[in-house]
């Protein structure tokens, strides 16, 4: 895609974020990777108002275009493609029950075998740093590596893969995975999980399962 496509799919991808319940008013924020930094969204606008020509280069050294101000998160965006090179899109958002998660500090064991959609066994959660800020991103750069699928603690969600269609798809899996995992909680029981042998078998199903394999 050239850049104004992709500046489309970013605007789309917002669209169908909130279209599905996974964000609310301005929250949130969507990258691509582009030449040696990355395409994102501007700060502050509605999604619905956004045209191609507001979307925001941002360089490696985290330069931006002139006349122009991204996403106030777009630090941790750049640290997701510095810490992945396996991965050119990112999603986050403020969805309900992932921010709920996120509240309780909480990462997300592997109560369903969907939990492999991010890459791995749990869904990690970073600690509280203030958004947009260089401690926020140093979390990101950390907890990227781990999972696919990351929870920030007191704040949200981040996904990340090949193209926006499987970041924004793995936002929607997890959240999901998080509403099941706040009805387990109100239980009090104990929350019983599947095993890492039982999660390394589905890891590797997952290699080639449907929408869920890995693009090269």
């Amino acid at each position: 895609m050239n850049r104004k496509e992709l500046a489309q799919k970013i605007i789309d991808t917002c669209l169908e974020m909130t279209q599905l319940g996974l964000n609310q008013g301005t929250a949130g924020n969507v990258s691509v990777r582009y030449k040696d930094g990355m395409l994102i969204t501007p700060t502050g606008t509605p999604y619905e108002l956004m045209k191609p020509e507001n979307i925001v280069y941002v360089d490696g050294n985290g330069k931006h275009e002139d006349g122009k101000l991204p996403s106030s998160e777009w630090q941790f965006h750049l640290a997701v493609y510095e810490a992945r090179s396996d991965v050119d899109a990112v999603v986050h958002n403020h969805a309900m029950n992932c921010a709920a998660v996120s509240i309780l500090g909480e990462s997300i064991p592997a109560i369903h075998y969907m939990i492999a959609c991010t890459g791995t066994d749990h869904i990690p959660c970073v600690p509280y740093a203030t958004f947009g800020t260089h401690k926020l991103a140093d979390y990101v750069r950390e907890g990227i590596k781990e999972s696919k699928a990351i929870l920030l603690a007191h704040h949200g969600l981040i996904t990340a893969d090949k193209t926006l269609d499987k970041a924004l798809s793995i936002a929607h899996e997890v959240e999901v995975i998080a509403q099941w995992y706040l009805k387990l909680l109100a239980t009090g029981k104990p929350i019983p999980t599947l095993s890492k042998a039982q999660m390394e078998v589905v890891l590797e199903k997952f290699k080639s399962y449907g929408s869920w394999v890995e693009e090269k």
